[in-house]
């Protein structure tokens, strides 16, 4: 059987090959159909197998060894994943000045978003200067 994607189903896929994480209420917002419609066809473009997994992508530039570890001495394959857990790093930029981050972050939380910032002060800037697209992502996720 032969089925053909609609205005809707394509609109879902291509917002999220822009990004897997979003949920169904900001494709909504980005495709102007209804959350339950885009619930409906992405959970039926599934089941048709058109949408095999969300998976990661990674941005190795981010990520960085912090020390080096043998494989050839790691006995089974669990143990290297947790041996290759504990021995990465992520670089993150600050989300104002984009400086380093040292040590811990400064974070603020809205919605299901985080931003991380080098310190207090470039998070008040950030707050003070992205205000109302903060309001309005807050106001849109209730």
């Amino acid at each position: 059987m032969v089925f053909q994607l609609d205005d809707i189903d394509i609109a879902i896929l291509e917002s999220l090959v822009k990004d897997g994480r979003k949920s169904f209420r900001q494709i909504s917002r980005e495709t102007k159909f209804s959350t339950p419609t885009v619930k409906l066809r992405y959970e039926r473009l599934v089941n048709m197998g058109v949408i095999k997994s969300v998976s990661p992508i990674f941005d190795m530039k981010k990520l960085k060894t912090v020390s080096n570890f043998d494989t050839a001495k790691v006995k089974s394959e669990n143990h290297r994943r947790q041996e290759i857990g504990r021995n990465i790093s992520i670089k993150i930029p600050c989300d104002y000045c984009k400086g380093k981050i040292h040590e811990k972050p400064s974070v603020l939380k809205f919605a299901n978003m985080q931003r991380f910032f080098c310190c207090t002060s470039c998070r008040t800037l950030y707050r003070e200067k992205y205000k109302r697209r903060i309001e309005n992502i807050i106001l849109a996720s209730k």
